[in-house]
């Protein structure tokens, strides 16, 4: 019996989630589920599968289940605390994380130390402090499997006989609602940013995948999960969004998984490895299947840019970059700065950062997340700081 907690339950990762592990029925057994503030969606899913607890990260959403909930399922107190409670109850074996954010890593952390076994579609934890984390891992006898499509990609890919012989990793990138945008990219609205053309995200990561940061951030992901170079990474834009990534090796062989463009396949892969089951994923058409691939524009889409830049700085410069960008993307969501805003804020903080090269604790990338976040927030409260779209 796997026993999985769900966190982020009312997010499009953990919907998914949900969506896959009422599918493949018996062995599979739902014992938490969490959510920031969507509290009638988390009533509902309650109801369907009955978990042992609930948590909602709001106070105000928290106190309106209350009397509510299934006989059986307890709601815990509102907080990220309650989150690494479930991560690390004895009683869950598997943690699915679909948080967005920052808030993601503590209970990630718990997890790895009370060695859980993670599907994690949060990749900031990972962007944060991917090094430190991985060791943590190994110390803990705990294991991450991706969700990220092409994390997982890469993870399906990999020729684990010949790791060493990996010459490099092409990671594709759908190019976002922008792709083929022909006005200015200032003028952009939130809605304009929302609209992806493959997939159903959260609002975070459409507007990262709006900006290429998501890209970025992945190939951090990736470099830090599979302890590659980041000079063997090559991303490139697919903006069919049917081959997910690829890994090619020292004798040119080239290894990709592709499939249609649907979460709930690298969500189930995790949740089930290393076994594979049927899945509700339609199969691949490949009769009419084409292929396009192209250089990403890094002047047009700077934030990828400045996500390489931080990678090759290392130390805490990519927890700050996490940590800017998050405030950055809220204050467009909230209409405080244009869709451009958003890497000029992100570039001002990096240039502000300081620290070393090192890999960082645990408690510094938190630190340091911490200090993005909030540097990010003050430049955007500052009229010296021109914020509005240019």
């Amino acid at each position: 019996m796997k026993n999985i907690a769900v966190l982020g339950s009312t997010g499009s990762i953990g919907v998914a989630a949900l969506d896959v592990i009422k599918g493949l029925g018996a062995g599979y057994r739902v014992v938490g589920l969490s959510t920031h503030s969507n509290a009638g969606l988390l009533l509902s899913q309650a109801r369907r599968f009955r978990p042992r607890w609930v948590s909602v990260f709001d106070e105000q959403a928290a106190l309106s289940l209350r009397g509510k909930l299934p006989r059986g399922t307890a709601l815990l107190a509102p907080g990220v605390e309650s989150l690494m409670e479930m991560a690390a109850h004895p009683d869950t074996n598997l943690v699915v994380s679909g948080l967005s954010g920052g808030v993601g890593f503590g209970p990630l952390v718990a997890a790895v130390k009370a060695g859980k076994t993670i599907a994690l579609a949060n990749k900031e934890p990972l962007v944060m402090a991917g090094r430190t984390l991985m060791a943590e891992c190994r110390r803990w006898n705990s294991s991450i499997l991706p969700v990220d499509s092409e994390a997982s990609a890469v993870f399906q890919s990999l020729d684990r006989a010949n790791a060493s012989r990996i010459s490099r990793v092409l990671l594709t990138a759908s190019g976002g609602p922008f792709l083929n945008y022909k006005g200015k990219l200032d003028k952009v609205t939130p809605a304009q940013a929302l609209r992806h053309p493959r997939w159903k995200m959260g609002p975070k990561i459409t507007v990262d995948s709006a900006t290429l940061m998501n890209k970025g951030f992945e190939a951090i992901e990736i470099s830090e999960f599979f302890g590659l170079p980041l000079d063997k990474i090559q991303i490139a834009i697919h903006p069919q969004s049917v081959l997910h990534s690829a890994v090619e090796y020292a004798d040119g062989a080239v290894l990709a998984q592709l499939s249609v463009p649907d979460m709930r396949l690298p969500i189930q892969y995790a949740i089930t490895y290393p076994e594979r089951r049927p899945s509700p994923v339609a199969p691949l058409g490949f009769g009419d299947l084409r292929l396009d691939f192209a250089k990403p524009d890094f002047k047009r889409f700077p934030c990828l840019e400045l996500a390489l830049e931080a990678a090759r700085a290392g130390g805490t410069a990519p927890a700050a970059l996490s940590g800017a960008d998050e405030a950055a993307v809220q204050a467009f969501l909230e209409g405080r700065t244009g869709f451009t805003g958003i890497a000029r804020v992100v570039e001002a903080v990096l240039a502000r950062h300081k620290g070393a090269s090192t890999p960082p604790s645990l408690a510094a990338a938190v630190e340091a997340e911490q200090w993005g976040r909030e540097t990010a927030q003050g430049l955007l409260a500052s009229s010296k700081f021109a914020l509005k779209a240019r």
